[in-house]
């Protein structure tokens, strides 16, 4: 017996999207510039990897942790910034030591793992590490110029990716949808305050691939009805390829939002900031590729004969004495 799909898509129904266009491409836009204005004025909550310094993973063997002790305990040690965080997990913790200042000739590295010796002596042998991280700044500082490089030249070659294998519209209109989902994407990490740090970076480039590849696939059908209905509007005939490409786009990311959030509730701390990422990243891409992408598409212009194929009045012009 041949076991069948279940298609519960509605397939006839046509939603005006693109009449929507200027409403949607309004909210986008201006949650777009909140964004960029949380970065300037707050900024990113940059991790150790970044900002160095030294994180620890601990987890009291007996009894229910006291967050409060533990602070008494670490704030007399003359660290500096000492941030604790409790854990979902009971028992578990997150400590977190600012760069310390190392004297002239001093390696910085030295100053660092002289504060993991300070940490675990106050501590005792009551805790177990279960993660330990030291990052010095002349380490941070390459880790973050190489994090925004990464980011640049993805965002370059998905253009030349697009001009190539479309028109440099197109291209254009891809780069403006993913420049959004990324900008309103760090927006959201500078106004909860979470930490950013390079699995952060990862979570990033894995959404600029997700997103554009939604984008791809819906620019790829304007591309088929703009061979096939030469007459057509062209508003009309982006809202019909929004619609058909509609329940790819939607199942697609659906079933990955489920799979990124069992990362989420039931991941560790460590990948808890790349889970977030991706699941807020999976939504505002979805957006972007259906309310964002192709509007402005429309508005920077697409020709009708992008394709080199001359129309019958281009033909018959061309063909005048």
């Amino acid at each position: 017996m041949k076991f069948k799909g279940v298609d519960f898509w509605p397939h006839h129904i046509r939603l005006p999207i693109m009449q929507f266009r200027f409403v949607a491409s309004g909210i986008s836009v201006a949650i777009a510039v909140l964004a960029a204005a949380l970065l300037m004025t707050k900024g990113l909550n940059f991790g150790i990897d970044f900002k160095g310094g030294s994180l620890f993973e601990v987890r009291q063997t007996s009894g229910p942790l006291d967050i409060a002790k533990l602070r008494d305990k670490l704030g007399g040690l003359g660290l500096g910034d000492v941030q604790i965080q409790g854990l979902d997990i009971p028992g578990e913790a997150l400590i977190r030591v600012e760069l310390q200042k190392s004297e002239p000739g001093d390696k910085a590295e030295k100053a660092q793992q002289a504060v993991e010796q300070k940490v675990r002596g106050a501590l005792g042998d009551g805790f177990e590490f279960r993660r330990t991280e030291i990052v010095g700044p002349a380490v941070s500082g390459e880790l973050k110029e190489a994090g925004i490089i990464a980011v640049l030249c993805a965002v370059v070659g998905i253009l030349f990716y697009i001009w190539f294998r479309f028109e440099w519209q197109f291209g254009v209109a891809a780069i403006l949808a993913l420049v959004h989902d990324i900008t309103i994407t760090l927006g959201v990490f500078a106004l909860i305050g979470l930490d950013f740090g390079l699995s952060e970076v990862a979570a990033l480039l894995t959404l600029a691939g997700y997103s554009i590849n939604d984008t791809v696939v819906v620019f790829d059908r304007i591309r088929e009805n703009l061979r096939r209905y030469k007459k057509m509007p062209l508003v009309e005939l982006m809202n019909q390829s929004i619609n058909e490409t509609l329940s790819r786009t939607v199942v697609t990311s659906g079933t990955t939002f489920v799979a990124v959030l069992a990362l989420y509730v039931f991941g560790t701390e460590v990948i808890r900031g790349f889970s977030f990422a991706m699941l807020f990243g999976i939504l505002i891409g979805t957006w972007s590729s259906i309310f964002v992408a192709t509007p402005f598409l429309l508005w920077i212009g697409v020709k009708r004969d992008w394709s080199g194929e001359p129309t019958a009045a281009a033909a018959a012009a061309k063909a005048r004495p």
